[in-house]
């Protein structure tokens, strides 16, 4: 089965001539405190700029960015990339990946554009199996998962759930796909649809099937990214405690 996770990495830039802090994750430097916040740029038009460093980086390393958002949390910035590839993405491709993009932002702002000021968090993951399969290579990567999707358009079968807008929802198995359709094997057979016909399509999780299945790497591989989360809530707390301190 693929692997799965998520890195996190807390960076920044030193501003007006301000010095590295050793306490700094990652060697990377913080912004001063009390007031390193964003000059109150549009996010919109940050994720744009980000998404022009960061997409050539991920894809130069043979994935494809799914996703980018930026958003702000306290006096920090918080960037999430999402990336993916065919046959999935392990740890360590994302880890790698993170530390690319961490030195593509770091450079693009060295030389001059202020992207994101101050002090930010980048989290690179790969797709949880709850995002829409809305492309051909989502539905490609999910062959053989179970789907529950809306064929718009088509009228509700007895038995079947008729959607507001229209349509019929179809849950089946993904058997094949190309650019133009997807297979999906049903109780009543195979059914070959366009995209076109198609609404987000939805990965339904199987856990009598994780347990046949039984791959033994899983376990090991969820017990990384536990271990990965505990570590960076601990950090996220001592930030915290950090400007409570100076604060008072």
């Amino acid at each position: 089965m693929t692997q799965r996770g998520r890195a996190t990495r807390s960076t920044g830039r030193p501003r007006d001539g301000g010095s590295r802090d050793s306490g700094s994750r990652d060697g990377a430097p913080r912004a001063p405190r009390g007031g390193a916040a964003s000059g109150g740029g549009d996010l919109a038009a940050r994720r744009t700029q980000l998404r022009t460093v960061i997409e050539p980086v991920v894809n130069g390393a043979g994935y494809d960015l799914e996703d980018l958002s930026v958003s702000r949390a306290g006096r920090r910035h918080v960037v999430r990339v999402i990336v993916d590839a065919d046959g999935g993405i392990d740890l360590d491709a994302v880890a790698d990946v993170s530390r690319a993009v961490s030195a593509a932002l770091d450079a693009a702002e060295e030389s001059g554009g202020d992207i994101l000021a101050g002090e930010y968090q980048l989290e690179v993951s790969s797709p949880g199996v709850d995002r829409p399969l809305t492309l051909p290579r989502h539905w490609r990567r999910n062959i053989g998962r179970l789907v529950k999707v809306t064929v718009r358009g088509a009228v509700a079968l007895p038995g079947q759930r008729a959607e507001p807008s229209g349509g019929r929802q179809l849950t089946g198995r993904v058997v094949g796909a190309d650019d133009e359709t997807v297979q999906l094997e049903t109780d009543s057979g195979r059914d070959s649809l366009t995209y076109a016909e198609l609404g987000p399509g939805r990965v339904q999780v199987e856990f009598t099937r994780l347990a046949e299945l039984g791959d033994p790497d899983d376990t090991d591989v969820d017990d990384e990214f536990d271990d990965a989360d505990d570590t960076d809530d601990s950090d996220d707390i001592d930030d915290e405690d950090d400007v409570e301190d100076e604060e008072r």
